[in-house]
Formats: C-alpha cells, structure tokens, sequence
C-alpha cells in the first residue's frame, strides 16, 4: 500500500514535543542501523519514511495543536498507533500463539487465556487491520496478502496449529528469526510425499500393533507400553535419520522404560523373536510382576527387559556407517541423561595426540527421551541441561522428546508440576520448545526435522513436547480407571493414531481403504510369524548366565614402575612453562622444590607422585580425561595442573607440552554437581573405555548427591548390562576435625555394595602406592579385567611427611595390597595383637610411635589393609600365620563402629584366625547417626584415645597357681 506525502505529513503532526522527540530519535538510530529498533519501527519507517524535523527551542502550542474530538478522531490520525499495534499483535501471535494451539488429543489441559493474540486485547478490530500492509504484521511472507487482517489471520493458523512454537525465551536474535522462519515459512509448505505419508502410516501401525500383540499374547506381563504416544516411533526413527544424513556417526539414545521395547524394536531394529524371548522364558511368565527375566539377555545378574539398550549400526551412503546406542536404564527414570551425554562427548573426541582432545561436535549427536512428570520433577534433568554450553561438557546440542502422556502411575500434572508446561524447565536454557499434537504424525514428522536441522545449524539443545496420553495404565496391570475413570472414558472413546491417519489418508484419496488394512496384515503377519519360532523353541534347555570372571590372582602382576631416569626427564619438563608465560610467584616456588624431589635422600609428596602417575600414562599412549569440582588447582591445592598467569589470565597446562605424551589430557573444573557429572563421565569411560577417566568430588561426602549413579550404574553395570568400566573415584576422606560433612566420603557403603569383583576399593597410605595404583589402573582399561577405582583420597595427608615416598619406590616398587608398619614385628614369637588398619588412621599411628620410639613394642604389629576390596585374603593370610602366638587381631579406624570398614573386616577376619584362641576386636568411635564431631577438641580428643589404646597393651589377667 502507498502512502500520499501529504497524508504523511498530516499524521507526523500528530506528534509534538516529547512524543515527536522520541520519534526522532528512533528514526535516527533506525537510519544507522535498522536492527538497532524495534521490528515495529522498522516497518513503520520503512512503510511511512521520517518524521519531520523541529529545531530546537521551537515548540507547538496548544493553539496550534489540530483539533480532535476527544474519543471521535480522525482514522487518519490512528494510523500510526494502528500500525505499532499490529506490530505488537503479529510479536505475540509469535510469543503466545502456542496457548490456543491445537495440542492436546483429548482435551485434558486446562485451557490457558490467550488474548494476547486478540486483536481487541490491542484496540484492533477487522477494519483496522484491513486498513494497514500485511507487512506491518508479516515481513516476507511466502503468501500473497491484501492486508494485515489476512497476514494476521494466517499467522494465528500457523502458531495455533498441531504444532505449538515456543521461541520467544531464545535470546539470539539470529537463532529466533531461523526459528520463526522454519515456524512460518519452512514447515507450513514443506509437505510429505505420497510414499513417506505411506511409510508413515506402516510405523505407526507397527507400533501399535506390537503393543497390542504383547497385551493379547504375554498376558498381566509388564511392558510399559507406548499407546497413547505411538507417534514416538517414527519421531525418534526421523530424528536417528535426519542425524545420519547430517554426518553423525555415533547417535545415543536415553530413555526410561515407557516405550522402551517399541524403540528397542523399531528405532534400534532389536528382532522381535529376540524380545519374544524375553517374555517367553521369564519365569512364572503368567504371574505379576515378570521381573528377572533374563532371555537372551546377557550378564551374570541380568536385568528386566525394559532396561536393556541395544546397539545398531546402520549404513549411511556407500561407505559411512553410523552407529546407534540405546543406552542402559533402570528404574531412575532420568538418570541415564548425563550417561547418554557422555556418550555422545566421547564419540566426538580424538584422544590420539597431546592436549586437550579434538571435538567434532558434527561427528556423534544424542537423543534424550524424558516423562512428563520426571522432566519437571527429578534434578538431575537440570543438571544435565546446563552442560549445554559448558566447553568440558558440551555435546553439541541434545535432542530432547518429551514423551507426554500426561500422568505419572497415577499423578496428574497438577499435582506434579507448579508450571504450565512439563517442558518450561528448560526455558531457564534457552532451549527452543515446539508441542506438538501426538495425534497428528505429519506435524510430529515436522517437528523432528525442525529440531534436527536446529542441531545441526546452532549446535545446541532442541526440546519436543510430543503430547499424548496413556491407553492403559502405568504397567499394564494396574487399573487406572480407579485413579483417573474421566480421563479414561475419553481413552476407551478415543481411536488410535494409526487409525486416525489411516482414515485421512483414505479421505484424502492418498490411499484406499483396502491398501490401509493391507499394511496392516503385513505387519501383523510378521509378528506372529516371529512369535511361532520362539513357541518352537520353547522346549530348548533354558538359557544360562555365565558367572563372574574372577581376578586372576596367579596372573603376573602389570609392570607400574618407571625407570628413575624417564621419570627424571619427565619431571624437568613438566617444569617447564614458556618463556612469555609468568607463574604465580607462590606457586612457582612451590613448584620449583619438585625438581630435587627424585634425588636420593629426597620424597615425592601426594601431588608429584599423581602428576608423575599422568605423565607416565600418557607417554604410555593413554588418554586421561580429569573433571570434578576444582580439580585444575584441586581442593586442597595439590595439583595446580593448570597455571594462571598473573598479568595477562593465561592459562597453560606442562601435561600439555609434555614432549614424552603420546595421547590428549583433558582437565575440566566442573559445575556444581555431582549426579550430573559423575553420569557423564561414566558414560564417557562406557563409551571410551580405553580412556582413563577420573571424577573427584571436592569432598568425599558430596558423593552421596551421586548416590544414584554408584548404585545403579557403577556398582552394577557389568552384572546387569555387562557394560565394563574402569572409571575412577577420587574422594577426600579422613576424620580431621572438619565436622559431619566434610569427614565421611562414606566407605562403608562402596563396600557394602561390593560384589562380583565389581570394583576396586582402596584407602591408601604413601604417595608411591597411589603412583602405582594409578597405573595399575590404567593398564587394565579396555581389558576383562576393568573395573572401577574407589578411593578414599587424602586430605591432611596430601602434605604429611610420613606419606611422602623415595623415588626408588616409584621406580622399582608395585601396588601392595597390604603394607606392614616397619620396625614392628621383628620377633614373630612375642607378638601377641595384630593390628590391622587403613588410611589415615595408620599415619596416626606411625606418626605416634615415632614419638615414642623408646618405648618396647615387640608384643606388637600393624598392617595396613590398603586395597580394602576384592579383600587381599591370602596376603593377609600370610601375616597372621607368621605370628604363633597371636591372641588378638584389633581392627582400628577413626570413623564410628556403624561406618567405615569395620562391618566388612570383621567377618573377612574371623575367616582368618583360630576363633577359640584369638579374639578379633574393633577400638575406635562408637555407633552414631552422624560421621564425625562439629568440635575440633572433641575430635582431637577421641582421635588421640583411639591412637593411645591401640598402642597400649592388654594387662594379662592373674592366674593362681593352687599353692
């Protein structure tokens, strides 16, 4: 539409003084930089050109002002404010839009006001927006308009569709206007061919009826069912294709168990006689609940059926093959989020040459799929959205699915959720949301191409909220009707997804009705075709589970020494830094007194034997990846493997430039979390099992935040899954004084959940110990033998003298499972206790007997237990046996009798010694609900008996002799 000067000119006088001023003002930054103003301003410049200019000190008075009728002006003068109107009207049409979207299948939301997109809310009625441009409502539109009343009507039809946008919280300008682009411009005329829409039918009829041949055929069995949200099979199968096509070649999956074993079957191509089995043999198969099925799963304790991943390798072209992992899941529903992440992080790094890894964020791509009411209520959601631009934690942008069916077992929304949305957490992220109509696939088919190229272009996190509901209840054999019985009189009356689009296309003439109940038979037939070969097997002897492969006691021990002089060279280098780079001077001293340190008549303390332990397994060509709260300079400021200059903030790392590395080191400060980034950095070691890994908390205890990943996943994931790791847990532990919560790293849970050599746990006592036990460690990764690391880390002992250790110890030594206290024990025949301990308590002890040398103690040994699990029997075995006349083993430690080890020791003692004629004892704290002392005196106090006791001994009881 033209616009005449002079009517122009009529309506820029409508404005005077501060109003014209303000109008100036915008039109001036408006003429430097269009993108500097509101959109409205643009396109009212744009449309109208430039207000007129006063000079200054001139003003219009009063008298000059145009008359106007109050409450009759002129359409003329309204032009203006019309204009900035509609403006605002098409922004929240935008913002707002999705509010009145048509997004729920069965209408069980409470429906939400929308009036920010009526044009009354705004003063607008038809006529007036008939009066302005489309282009005051919708700049480059693909559609033809003759006024911003249809530019407006369309783009109402467009946000209030199947498919709801929720853009506006993204704060980049370029990202929100490819967005609404895609919104507006893309998804509305990008339609699906006649054989994708008959692709799509045959999914949605193949996940459907697989569910319902598993309701018929395995009768009360527990499967989790995906009806409701059958729409989630071809959403997850486009995403998965839309990556490969993208140039991903590793793409991990997460999800809890609604809808597992349809994914399982139809995303990862799992045969359906191999699920078949599963149900098939589980035991007392007719009776509820089927857990302990086992099948053709593997493991040594297996797990149910909903909790298997899977792995599949598709090809991609004539020579790339992308592989696809659905990763393990039990019970905690969400927790395999940060696992799935890690996943994908170790897929696209290269580990093979110095420094930090090489990310291509292009090579590996995850998809997390979440539940309504997990998604808002379990944290550890968002703990794993906010590694999204996190540089030593950042995957490139996950793809999350909300698979909403809008209960939780039998918990409605508005009981669950304080907000308006499952999926508004990740608002706070700026993620882009889109909810989409589970009932309408082509838009589901549009949403996963929209949330794939959003990946791939911005390299961030994309949210689907795939909006259905649930057609039986929470497991098949609960009842919901009791809970819900509206809302499940609405699903009995509802027909099925694949139902409904069949009958469309039928409608639509794109299909005939018998071609639709054709698929249908196909589907069906394969199925039961499936079915039969399991039934004809069922006679076969039952599978069975191999056991735990033990450690190979006999097996020669791996060489974890390194010859004085490669550490020496190795040593030199680390100190060095370039030239221009300048060393806080603190530290730079502290650093400097490691030179000497591998001289004879020198110690290397804690935090030199650790970075010695990194240096040398990377010139074994192992990569090392460290993360944890603090660890570039470490809490208790032992490890400062990342410097900071002083003057300029630059950062340099030796292991960096180490000329002997022959693999990347990566070290990241990590968020302030612990579930989060010990699910990562498990996943990464699943992943990359050939990578050492490592997780430090700031203090042991801060571990029980994580409590989930070590039950659930560390401690089991090979008896379950058999899915091998050898992850590392550092934790800080030892009774100093500190208080309840910075004391317990909590030992005695690590070992109450030890099983099955599942793991290695160990509270060691000299620097050289922990040197070779890193390297141990690192030796058996990617092996059978893998496993994970628990250790208790020094805190105080970092810097004790008694832990530091002589080079030749480094150079010539190995890892010892038991070490003896020297100077004790020297005359087998006259000990009467032995002693045994572990960590810090030993230092104590050690450190005691030096001040009291004097004192004749050959009644006396200790031994210190230093790899507490697998229990080293036959060294301990050894020792007890040297001494004849032993009549008490004392177990000694600083944590209380309920915590600590001595739960596990006692019964591994008594195993060990002659119970009539020796007594096995327990001196330290009593039985208490809380680990450790607030106060510092008490603490030194109960700390100096247990020492005091241990050390003194037992008066011999007075026997008469009958004379």
């Amino acid at each position: 539409m033209s616009v005449d000067n002079e009517m122009m000119q009529g309506l820029w006088q409508q404005f005077f003084g501060p109003n014209l001023g303000y109008i100036q003002e915008q039109h001036e930054i408006y003429s430097n930089n269009p993108e500097a103003v509101s959109p409205q301003f643009r396109e009212l410049f744009a449309q109208y050109g430039a207000p007129p200019r006063i000079e200054a000190g001139t003003s219009r008075t009063l008298a000059e002002q145009p008359q106007q009728v109050r409450g009759n002006e002129k359409p003329d003068s309204l032009i203006l404010k019309k204009a900035i109107a509609a403006g605002q009207l098409a922004w929240n049409i935008r913002s707002f839009g999705h509010l009145a979207a048509n997004i729920d299948p069965l209408e069980l939301s409470f429906k939400a006001r929308a009036d920010m997109i009526e044009p009354s809310t705004y003063g607008l009625s038809e006529a007036d927006l008939k009066q302005l441009p489309p282009e005051c409502v919708w700049e480059d539109s693909p559609y033809a308009f003759n006024n911003a009343w249809e530019a407006a009507q369309k783009l109402r039809e467009v946000y209030t569709g199947a498919i709801a946008f929720e853009f506006g919280h993204v704060h980049s300008e370029e990202e929100r206007n490819w967005l609404n682009n895609q919104a507006e411009n893309v998804i509305p005329t990008r339609k699906l061919l006649a054989s994708e829409r008959e692709s799509l039918l045959r999914r949605l009829l193949e996940a459907e009826q697989f569910e319902d041949f598993l309701q018929k055929t395995f009768v009360g069995q527990k499967r989790f069912s995906a009806e409701g949200i059958e729409s989630l099979i071809p959403l997850a199968d486009e995403i998965v294709h839309e990556l490969t096509n993208d140039g991903a070649r590793s793409i991990a999956i997460g999800m809890a168990h609604r809808g597992r074993l349809n994914v399982l079957a139809h995303v990862l191509g799992k045969p359906y006689g191999n699920i078949f089995s599963e149900f098939h043999h589980s035991p007392n198969k007719n009776l509820i609940p089927s857990e302990g099925s086992i099948g053709i799963n593997y493991g040594w304790t297996g797990d149910v059926k909903y909790h298997l991943g899977a792995n599949r390798s598709i090809q991609s072209g004539q020579t790339a093959e992308t592989r696809i992992t659905l990763a393990n899941n039990p019970s905690h529903l969400e927790y395999v989020n940060p696992v799935v992440n890690g996943f994908a992080r170790a897929a696209q790094e290269d580990r093979s040459k110095p420094g930090y890894p090489v990310q291509n964020l292009d090579a590996a791509a995850s998809i997390v799929i979440h539940g309504d009411a997990a998604f808002i209520g379990e944290g550890i959601v968002a703990e794993t959205l906010n590694f999204g631009n996190l540089k030593g934690y950042t995957s490139g942008g996950t793809i999350h699915i909300i698979a909403n069916n809008r209960i939780g077992f039998t918990t409605e929304s508005h009981d669950s959720r304080s907000t308006h949305y499952a999926s508004d957490l990740a608002k706070g992220f700026e993620i882009p949301i889109i909810h989409v109509n589970a009932d309408e696939p082509e838009a589901v088919i549009a949403a996963a191409r929209l949330a794939s190229e959003y990946r791939t272009q911005f390299k961030k996190d994309f949210l689907i909220d795939l909006i259905g509901y649930r057609r039986y209840g929470h497991n098949e054999t609960d009842d919901p009707e009791t809970t819900q019985p509206l809302i499940y009189k609405k699903v009995k009356a509802h027909s099925p997804v694949a139902r409904l689009y069949a009958d469309k296309l039928v409608l639509e003439g794109a299909l005939t009705s018998e071609g639709a109940d054709q698929i249908k038979r196909d589907v069906l037939n394969k199925l039961k075709t499936a079915y039969d070969e399991v039934k004809g097997k069922e006679k076969k002897d039952p599978v069975h589970q191999a056991g735990p492969t033990a450690f190979n006691i006999s097996a020669p021990k791996p060489v974890t020494a390194v010859p004085i002089e490669k550490l020496r060279t190795i040593n030199a280098n680390l100190l060095k830094w370039p030239d221009s780079f300048k060393v806080y001077g603190k530290l730079q001293k502290i650093l400097e007194r490691r030179a000497d340190a591998l001289n004879d008549g020198e110690k290397v303390d804690w935090g030199q034997a650790e970075t010695l332990a990194f240096a040398s397994i990377l010139a074994d060509g192992t990569p090392i990846r460290l993360s944890g709260q603090d660890v570039e300079r470490a809490t208790f400021a032992h490890r400062n493997l990342v410097l900071h200059d002083p003057e300029t903030g630059a950062t340099f790392c030796p292991l960096h430039a180490l000329p002997e590395a022959n693999a990347s080191f990566a070290i990241h400060n990590s968020p302030l979390s612990e579930a989060g980034v010990l699910g990562l950095e498990y996943g990464y070691n699943v992943y990359a099992p050939e990578t050492m890994v490592i997780w430090e908390a700031q203090y042991g205890d801060f571990a029980n935040v994580a409590q989930v990943l070590i039950d659930q996943f560390i401690s089991a994931g090979k008896s379950k899954w058999s899915q091998r790791s050898g992850l590392v847990m550092l934790m800080p532990h030892g009774f100093e004084g500190q208080g309840p919560e910075h004391s317990s790293a909590r030992m005695e849970r690590f070992l109450q959940l030890s099983g099955e050599e599942n793991w290695t746990v160990a509270y060691l006592s000299s620097a050289a110990q922990y040197f070779h036990l890193l390297r141990r460690q690192a030796s058996i990764l990617n092996t059978d033998e893998a496993r994970p690391l628990i250790m208790m880390a020094p805190k105080s002992m970092i810097r004790n003298p008694y832990v530091a250790s002589p080079a030749s110890q480094l150079s010539e030594g190995t890892f010892q499972t038991v070490i003896e206290q020297p100077g004790l024990g020297g005359n087998p025949q006259r000990v009467e206790r032995l002693v045994l301990c572990t960590g810090k308590v030993a230092i104590d002890l050690a450190d005691e007997l030096d001040k009291s040398s004097d004192v004749n103690r050959d009644w006396l040994h200790i031994a210190r237990i230093e790899q507490l699990y697998p229990f080293p029997q036959q060294e301990v075995q050894a020792i007890v046996d040297r001494f004849p006349n032993l009549t008490e083993v004392l177990w000694v430690q600083e944590e209380p009798k309920n915590m600590g080890a001595w739960s596990y020791m006692e019964p591994r003692i008594r195993e060990l010694v002659d119970n009539a004629k020796v007594e096995v004892g327990y001196n330290g704290r009593p039985k208490r609900s809380s680990p450790a002392s607030g106060y510092q005196q008490i603490h030194a106090f109960e700390q100096q008996f247990i020492i005091n006791q241990t050390l003194v001994q037992k008066k011999k009881s007075s026997v008469k002799s009958g004379r």
